[in-house]
């Protein structure tokens, strides 16, 4: 499997910058696959959803809540620093990615400060490779909370706004720890999943804090080399229950996106309900747990477009992308959505 068996050309302007005015404004693409490259694509209105979704069905959504987690800061001989939380390790550590001129030795102390005037030191206590740990003085989400700046993706060119802070947030977001949004998640908001519940279709959470890794470009074109970030997930035993219920009585399991899928697959592939997982899903992977996947529309070579391809079909993707593209869709974090049932055992 090759990296460049997963890029396509999308014009910049179907980039969505900003989210529309309301959650439930989005468009979504239903891709109903009869085979491994044999679907139909269906333009819908994301409201749709709740005729889509049956009774007895089992919606599992990811419960994380985005922290501000871009920092600014100088080095002690007065470089500018920014750090990017890549994920919490610690009541006072975490791991990081640094953008500097001339990036700071182990040891060595940045200074955070804020427009207020504020400081702290971190100190840089070690490096992986790939991201940098850090120590903090006090609690990370504590300090995050009065000096940190809401993560926008890197695709979005303007700088946070207070709509960024409200809608750059999913209405089930509770359990602080992730530094970029589940953004299939977005679409809903409380009378859509009220209208869902009184249809008689289930709702459980599971908590996946999603990376700053997401964003990291795949750089190896032989994708058996590409080493996956890791990420923190919980799956309660209340949606394990759910699950095996909804299973029992024939319903299926819908994943609101891939934080959510990932949880799901990497607690029913190793059995543990809750760690780290680098889980990399790409086409062959035999899915355990996760019938229908609700996912946004994810970048050229990235590992989520792997994942939907392993769950749809590498054509049937393909083809839907080139679909959005011609129809206007609007792409990635504040993009549209898409609805996608599972190629049983995909051979690609």
């Amino acid at each position: 499997m090759q990296l460049s068996d997963f890029n396509y050309t999308l014009p910049p302007h179907l980039i969505a910058q900003h989210p529309l005015e309301k959650r439930t404004d989005s468009r979504l693409l239903e891709v109903k696959a009869h085979g491994d490259s044999s679907a139909q694509f269906i333009d819908r209105t994301f409201r749709e959803i709740v005729d889509l979704i049956r009774p007895g069905d089992l919606l599992v959504m990811n419960d994380t809540k985005v922290i501000p987690a871009r920092l600014h800061g100088k080095k002690e001989t007065g470089g500018i620093v920014e750090l990017l939380i890549e994920r919490i390790s610690g009541d006072k550590q975490a791991w990081v990615q640094v953008r500097a001129s001339k990036v700071p030795k182990t040891g060595s102390i940045v200074h955070i400060h804020n427009q207020a005037g504020e400081s702290f030191p971190v100190e840089m206590i070690g490096y992986d490779g790939r991201f940098y740990e850090v120590r903090f003085p006090e609690n990370v989400l504590g300090l995050l909370e009065r000096f940190g700046e809401l993560p926008l993706p890197p695709y979005i060119e303007h700088q946070p706004t207070q709509e960024d802070a409200q809608r750059y947030q999913t209405v089930v977001a509770k359990n602080p720890g992730a530094v970029a949004a589940p953004t299939a998640g977005l679409h809903f908001d409380q009378a859509i999943l009220q209208q869902l519940s009184d249809a008689g279709v289930n709702q459980a959470g599971v908590t996946l804090h999603v990376g700053a890794g997401t964003f990291t470009p795949v750089r190896e074109e032989d994708l058996s080399k590409h080493q996956m970030h890791y990420e923190w997930y919980s799956v309660p035993q209340a949606t394990i229950d759910a699950i095996a219920q909804t299973k029992h009585q024939g319903g299926r399991v819908i994943a609101v996106g891939t934080t959510s899928l990932r949880a799901l697959e990497s607690h029913a592939t190793t059995g543990q309900a809750s760690g780290e997982t680098n889980l990399f899903i790409t086409p062959g992977y035999e899915f355990k747990a996760v019938d229908c996947l609700l996912t946004n529309f994810h970048l050229p070579k990235s590992t989520l477009l792997m994942l939907v391809s392993a769950f749809a079909g590498m054509d049937n993707i393909r083809n839907a992308y080139q679909h959005a593209i011609d129809q206007s869709y609007r792409f990635f974090s504040y993009g549209d959505a898409m609805l996608l049932t599972r190629v049983p055992n995909t051979n690609l």
